[in-house]
């Protein structure tokens, strides 16, 4: 009889241990999550500026600024999930990166020196929005790897824990340097 409440005891406190951990582990990946929200605000109080230095410039890629600000509008309305707000960053990444390829068409936007300013603001957010996003990443593998791997899957079914989604590296930023294109520009 007294196996029978010490094998009890044992599971509880197994369960308490691991449904603590899930906590745990979920708390760091939304603190690391919180932080690429700062980021992100500080990146999209830039993208207005952005737009209105570029604007008069860029009149064939009008639809690039009119996305960037309806991307920007939907992502600090705050009613996305983390999932749904990692897929917005990715978009708003691309679409950022999409507008210093166009830059690069438009000898006296790059000129201005009021662009390179937001351009070196951008750049530097950029930055701290990479190094946010490598925390988060970490928590997120860490979190993941304890609602899929056995026997702490059991868990996380259990008690309704789900695998977050990473933020990703943009397809055209994975592709290789053509460094011969670059020097020949």
């Amino acid at each position: 009889m007294l196996w029978i409440f010490i094998t009890l005891g044992v599971l509880i406190l197994f369960t308490m241990v691991a449904y603590n951990r899930f906590i745990r582990l979920r708390n760091q990946a939304d603190q690391a999550f919180s932080t690429i929200d700062v980021m992100a605000k500080k990146r999209y109080d830039l993208i207005p500026n952005l737009v209105a230095a570029v604007e008069k410039y860029m009149q064939h890629e009008r639809g690039t600024l009119i996305e960037i600000t309806e991307m920007r509008a939907k992502a600090m309305q705050g009613n996305l999930s983390p999932n749904d707000r990692v897929d917005l960053e990715n978009k708003i990444t691309r679409t950022l990166g999409n507008i210093q390829v166009a830059v690069e068409n438009y000898p006296e936007l790059k000129a201005s020196e009021n662009f390179q300013q937001l351009q070196g603001s951008l750049n530097e957010v950029e930055e701290q929005l990479s190094a946010a996003r490598r925390a988060y990443n970490a928590s997120v593998t860490e979190y993941n790897n304890s609602v899929q791997l056995f026997p702490s899957n059991v868990f996380a079914m259990v008690f309704n824990f789900r695998s977050r989604k990473w933020l990703e590296t943009p397809e055209e930023e994975r592709k290789n340097v053509d460094v011969k294109k670059l020097f020949n520009s």
